[in-house]
């Protein structure tokens, strides 16, 4: 059986974290890094990443997922090609199924395997 995705997202600039992102955090998270996809946001934190879906034409309606690190049980990464492949990925196979993160062309993949690295390994 081939494993499917759940859910697939392209970020394409890192950008500020925004200033609603308080609201979504527990006790003792931090936000490290936002990046933009082409509605929604994405933040990392210490303890998950949370991803925005703003849904409809005025854009009010907002979709959130939370994956915490802690259901994450293997990552793969992989870089930008040079001439055909426009984006690197993120492979996040998980508790709840199989996640992919596409980075875009202008964004270094490194920093997001450290920032795994981190979460998931000390």
């Amino acid at each position: 059986m081939a494993i499917q995705d759940i859910l697939s997202w392209t970020l394409y600039e890192k950008v500020n974290v925004p200033n609603d992102v308080d609201n979504y955090l527990v006790n003792g998270e931090e936000a490290y890094s936002a990046f933009k996809t082409f509605r929604d946001t994405a933040i990392f934190t210490n303890k998950r990443i949370i991803i925005r879906d703003i849904q409809g034409i005025t854009g009010k309606k907002i979709e959130t997922y939370s994956i915490p690190y802690s259901i994450i049980l293997m990552w793969s990464t992989e870089n930008a090609g040079k001439l055909l492949d426009l984006n690197g990925e993120i492979t996040l196979w998980t508790k709840a199924g199989h996640f992919k993160i596409k980075i875009g062309r202008n964004l270094d993949i490194m920093p997001f395997e450290t920032l795994l690295s981190n979460a998931l390994l000390t």
